[in-house]
């Protein structure tokens, strides 16, 4: 099973035959058509524009499924409160191969980009990081290794305004960073330590983390629509994101849609260890299962079992691990990722099952946190195994 790729009912399926489908998965129906009725309800409720779901267990892709707007916003209008709708005719719907800007999903691509090196004996992940850097940087040797980088025990704050520095400021300001606290004290997340990362990974590479992630992850499993920089000809099957104005966003771009939405990322040309990727569902649901495959899908295999095992054991590298507050009902040891701009994947290896839910909850504006609907379709898909075996 570990080399099987996804397999899916047709789009023509009638609802008997995704009953069956449903049913050799291993997944009851009833759960997985409350899973996207669920979401169908989320823009209604305000928490996005739209959204895209895709679940399944083994090599099956039981839900794939599109509601809502990819782009309906031209602008936020802060006096009244609320979005300044598109005409009609220039909204864009939502649809199951829309892409989406992923945000801090990215850190779990840079995460495997890192275990790949790790592979190769160029990387150590109990070496202090200041070993990577470039010579002539300078860069003081705090005693941050490269595993804390991945765990977020570096003791480094949780960001840094880069944007409002030149770009060749960028690797000097992050290697001057002081930790907070001594690193491996306590976990603090911090966008910093996948910066870093980058450097490191560049240096040992000898290449850009875009390249890295293109020709080790993305081009052997066939992921041709997960990149850094999508090309403009994506953006009318790309999500909007937000109206980047002051004072609720750092920098005043005006709408956002088709190019990256975090702030340090778009000052990096748009490649960053910590956001800059853009995917669909179909394509995170092809990592969730070279994942839960240990590193193999179809005929190409990206890591060593060992390395996926290092990956997800407790805390994780670069993945959050048991985070009930996303992933709801799933095992304890499911692990996955969230991102700013509305984005989260989750696997479990107990049920050999996967999440992955993309919404644009920032189009047209950012709004505080919420993760409830992340955890109750986590949740849908925990029950629609246990109803299963029932």
């Amino acid at each position: 099973m570990a080399r099987t790729r996804l397999r899916h009912p047709p789009a023509s399926a009638s609802a008997t035959a995704r009953r069956r489908f449903r049913k050799r998965a291993g997944l009851d129906d009833g759960e997985l058509t409350a899973l996207a009725d669920d979401v169908d309800a989320l823009p209604a409720a305000g928490w996005c524009a739209g959204a895209v779901v895709a679940a399944g267990r083994g090599p099956y892709l039981a839900v794939e499924h599109a509601t809502g707007w990819a782009l309906r916003y031209a602008a936020y209008d802060p006096a009244a409160g609320h979005g300044v709708e598109l005409p009609p005719e220039a909204w864009l719907p939502m649809r199951t191969d829309t892409l989406f800007d992923l945000a801090s999903v990215t850190k779990v691509f840079t995460a495997l980009a890192a275990l790949q090196q790790y592979e190769r004996g160029a990387l150590e992940l109990d070496a202090p990081a200041a070993r990577y850097a470039r010579a002539g940087t300078g860069a003081p040797d705090h005693g941050i290794t490269v595993r804390q980088l991945l765990t977020h025990t570096s003791g480094l704050r949780p960001e840094l305004p880069l944007y409002t520095y030149n770009t060749a400021e960028h690797a000097e300001l992050l290697w001057a960073e002081q930790p907070l606290d001594d690193p491996g004290r306590s976990r603090r997340y911090s966008d910093l330590n996948l910066l870093l990362l980058q450097l490191v990974l560049t240096q040992v590479a000898g290449r850009p983390l875009d390249a890295l992630v293109r020709d080790g992850i993305t081009k052997p499993l066939g992921m041709a629509a997960t990149r850094f920089r999508p090309p403009r000809g994506w953006r009318a099957r790309t999500a909007a994101t937000e109206d980047q104005r002051k004072p609720w966003a750092k920098l005043n771009r005006g709408l956002v849609h088709g190019r990256v939405h975090d702030e340090n990322a778009y000052a990096m040309g748009g490649v960053a260890g910590h956001a800059g990727l853009f995917s669909t569902a179909r394509d995170l649901a092809v990592l969730c299962r070279t994942l839960l495959g240990g590193g193999a899908y179809g005929t190409a295999r990206i890591l060593a079992p060992s390395s996926v095992e290092l990956l997800l054991e407790p805390p994780g590298l670069g993945v959050e691990v048991g985070a009930r507050w996303f992933m709801g009902e799933l095992g304890e040891r499911a692990a996955g990722h969230t991102g700013f701009t509305g984005t989260s994947m989750v696997l479990d290896p107990a049920t050999d099952t996967f999440l992955v839910l993309l919404a644009n909850t920032v189009h047209p504006v950012r709004r505080p946190a919420d993760s409830a609907p992340r955890a109750q379709a986590a949740t849908r898909l925990a029950q629609a195994v246990r109803a299963a075996r029932t």
